[in-house]
């Protein structure tokens, strides 16, 4: 899909009531926010709205509340960590639609940024009501996406403010598409996707798609179990998709026809049960009752040789169960050799940025994605309703 959509210059902002569609689903301990990044991601957006002379309006999501109001999902806490980072004045609103919160965001000071209630408690936000996505809309005179993480819903707030006022992606969507067309439109050859997880069934969409973009795909996680076994290999009791195999073969075909590289593992850490403290063992054929929990070191050298060779990286998915001390060092290892790389580099889905984060290597990739589910979309080739709502109802089209 295109993904050169209209940014702030677009619009008009001087004296507007700026809606924008904010990412602010933090993690919460009760009250307390544990991790602001996604608060902080959308401040330069903000902060540009405000210097434009726009009064931001902002809509966001908090957690699952199914349509229901829940006091422990209200976004209090992320209006007081808000106002925190932006130096300037917040105005948290009690909802997010009705004549009510209309009257108050039209009697908002000038340089105030106003937060509207979680929009998960209508229950007409994940359905993309068309008459919740027109409520939202009164409440803005231009509407700014600037919510990467939620582009892949056809949500009320998402895609329905966009169809129905002038529209421009902010920068942090920007940043984000910038770096997807850059890997997916032109890639610097040799471009090396890394896939991992538990499911092949999730990433087989995204290697069909580049296949014939990248020039090596390197596999590890519980997915590579069921391309191993496609190619004739025993597994052990690792997991694997047994109603995938003709799909997996009919992948490793293509690719051989194309001349795409497919890595598997030569080695795996191995464990008798899927536990924290299963004592791990090396080898490079599993025996039986042993199922593969990371990748080996013979197979973390392949890995890496090869992703030093890269002038593109794009990582999805880590090489074991990271969350384990000593099934770690397959995806430290991969992280490392992604760090490295001294070509262009992407890394999305949450769990290759968590490995990222905990590694501290996150200041030496190009580019972090803030959103799973929408950045392994876009590697799928899919179109992601919140970009084109963007694209058919941008200012100027």
């Amino acid at each position: 899909m295109r993904l050169d959509v209209p940014g702030l210059d677009a619009l008009d902002l001087s004296g507007k009531r700026v809606l924008c569609r904010v990412d602010f689903n933090v993690p919460l301990d009760g009250t307390r926010i544990t991790d602001d990044t996604r608060i902080r991601a959308a401040i330069p957006t903000l902060k540009a709205i405000l210097a434009k002379g726009g009064t931001p309006v902002l809509l966001t999501h908090l957690g699952r509340p199914k349509g229901e109001v829940k006091e422990e999902l209200r976004v209090d806490a992320v209006g007081r960590r808000l106002g925190e980072l932006l130096g300037r004045p917040v105005l948290k609103l009690e909802g997010s639609a009705g004549p009510e919160i209309e009257a108050a965001v039209g009697g908002a000071p000038s340089g105030t940024t106003v937060l509207l209630e979680n929009v998960r408690f209508h229950p007409g936000e994940t359905k993309g009501d068309p008459e919740l996505a027109q409520a939202f809309a009164r409440l803005g005179d231009v509407f700014v996406n600037d919510a990467f993480g939620t582009c892949h819903r056809d949500h009320a707030s998402v895609t329905g403010p966009a169809k129905l006022l002038p529209s421009a992606a902010g920068l942090l969507l920007e940043r984000e598409l910038a770096s997807f067309r850059r890997v997916l439109d032109d890639p610097a050859k040799p471009f090396v996707a890394v896939l991992g997880g538990a499911k092949v069934s999730d990433k087989l969409p995204v290697i069909e798609n580049l296949l014939e973009k990248v020039d090596c795909v390197i596999v590890g996680g519980g997915m590579a179990y069921t391309f191993l076994v496609a190619k004739g290999q025993e597994v052990g009791s690792s997991l694997v998709q047994t109603d995938q195999l003709d799909v997996v073969r009919a992948t490793i075909n293509k690719a051989a026809g194309l001349g795409t590289d497919i890595l598997l593992p030569v080695d795996h850490v191995v464990a008798a049960s899927f536990a924290a403290d299963a004592t791990p063992e090396t080898c490079e054929t599993i025996p039986a009752g042993k199922m593969a929990l990371d990748i080996g070191p013979k197979t973390r050298e392949l890995y890496a040789a090869r992703l030093g060779e890269a002038r593109t990286v794009v990582w999805n998915g880590p090489m074991g169960v990271f969350e384990w001390e000593a099934f770690r060092a397959g995806t430290e290892a991969v992280g490392r050799a992604v760090a490295e790389s001294s070509g262009y580099t992407v890394v999305g889905g949450g769990d290759s940025v968590a490995a990222i984060g905990l590694l501290g290597l996150a200041e030496r990739i190009d580019h972090i994605s803030t959103g799973g589910g929408a950045s392994l979309e876009l590697l799928e080739g899919k179109e992601l309703p919140g970009i084109a709502a963007l694209l058919r109802g941008s200012a100027g089209e």
